[in-house]
């Protein structure tokens, strides 16, 4: 499994790249994190396992590019659904 984390202003992505289960690439999940003035730890906003309908990428670093993505385009266009 590969993991990359991105701050987008008063959010956090979390980004994950896990191996297929028959070994032919990366799926990609994301999570989105709502932070409070400041903390260290937010709540969960957001989360999508399986992105792209599970497509399978041929190296992690692929895979993760594409969460990153997600979990910014999730911030730009659909930010009701991250308030709370």
């Amino acid at each position: 499994m590969h993991f990359d984390k991105r701050v987008e202003g008063p959010y956090r992505i979390y980004a994950g790249a896990v191996q297929a289960t028959q070994g032919r690439g990366y799926c990609a999940s994301v999570v989105v994190s709502r932070n409070k003035h400041g903390s260290a730890c937010g709540r969960e906003a957001y989360r999508e396992e399986g992105l792209a309908c599970r497509h399978c990428w041929e190296f992690p670093d692929e895979a993760l590019i594409y969460a990153v993505a997600r979990g910014r385009e999730i911030i730009a266009r659909q930010p009701q659904m991250l308030s709370g």
